[in-house]
């Protein structure tokens, strides 16, 4: 699936000036299986993106477009059909139930997607340090052992770009490394690509392709 992103703003932002380097107010076409750093300080719509992206939110001027259709003439049947196989996501704030276990979380994002391997979620458990959390609510867990999770939960489904917000704001480098391999790993097993947005430039994400807001 080709992204294509028009002289997007967001209408919050329509009365700043951009230069030609910025992501905002100019035109960007991302084709499938790139590896995207969405670059920028605090503040700057790093969050926002996600949201427009994944059809959250709509109150930009320009246009988004899915392989030449503008998201804004999306269905709700259409966004499900993305949502279960073209677009995985990774948000800032989570989206967990803190009330249900790592293996309930898992589960329920599966039965909306229609795909679930539990052998390949106790793997990527394993491989970021999470093997003994299978059982475990989520409300017990830190932010770091969440956010690897919540990495995980995205992975399990198909894809052909996955979406990170920030994920690697409460993992050291180590952990951060250990889920970008993974990320990185899913992403060639799909042929996928991946946008994953970020503060700053950092040793444990490797990507082909860089992008400033």
């Amino acid at each position: 699936m080709e992204l294509k992103f028009e002289n997007v703003v967001p209408e919050p932002f329509a009365s700043l000036n951009f230069d030609s380097t910025s992501f905002w107010g100019n035109s960007w076409t991302l084709s499938k299986g790139e590896r995207v750093l969405l670059n920028a300080s605090s503040g700057k719509g790093k969050t926002t993106f996600t949201h427009f992206t994944y059809g959250l939110r709509t109150d930009f001027k320009g246009t988004i477009s899915f392989d030449n259709q503008s998201i804004k003439d999306f269905s709700i049947e259409k966004w499900t059909e993305i949502r279960q196989r073209k677009l995985a996501v990774v948000f800032q704030d989570l989206q967990l139930f803190s009330q249900l276990s790592v293996e309930d979380n898992l589960q329920l994002k599966a039965s909306l997607t229609g795909n679930f391997d539990s052998e390949k979620a106790k793997y990527y458990l394993d491989f970021v340090g999470l093997a003994d959390k299978w059982n475990q609510k989520c409300a017990i867990l830190s932010m770091g052992q969440l956010q690897r999770v919540v990495v995980i939960r995205a992975l399990l489904q198909p894809f052909d770009w996955i979406i990170l917000d920030e994920p690697f704001s409460h993992l050291d480098i180590e952990n951060a490394s250990k889920c970008m391999q993974l990320i990185n790993e899913r992403c060639d097993e799909l042929k996928a690509g991946f946008i994953l947005t970020t503060l700053n430039s950092t040793d444990a994400v490797s990507f082909n392709r860089e992008i400033k807001l």
